[in-house]
């Protein structure tokens, strides 16, 4: 009868277990979709706020292919968020839930008993 009580308490503790697991997971990709609007915003800040500065020196931005500029501002603001990414896919991969070896226990358990 213990072990009925604590297969099943094994069952409850997974579905807790779970459900914590899957509401950790949201929340660390609600986090990174932060952060990749969060990039996005500062890059295209960074680009107005140089075209402004070129255009205020005079010089027109005809010959500064915007592909170029955009490029190499997304690989320098791309490091710090990279990190934060691979950190939160890291936390992602830990939340995974191991599902109980149920019936491997009860086969080991009907061995002892038959034995």
């Amino acid at each position: 009868m213990g072990q009925i009580v604590s297969d099943v308490t094994d069952i409850l503790e997974y579905k807790d277990a779970k459900k914590s697991a899957k509401s950790a997971r949201k929340e660390i990709l609600a986090q990174m979709a932060a952060d990749e609007t969060e990039k996005t915003n500062l890059i295209k800040k960074v680009l107005a706020s140089q075209r402004a500065k070129y255009g205020a020196s005079g010089v027109s931005g005809d010959g500064i292919t915007q592909g170029a500029v955009l490029k190499r501002l997304k690989s320098e603001t791309a490091a710090p968020y990279e990190e934060k990414r691979k950190n939160n896919l890291k936390k992602i991969k830990e939340s995974a839930v191991k599902k109980p070896k149920l019936l491997q226990s009860l086969l080991s358990r009907l061995d002892d008993i038959v034995g």
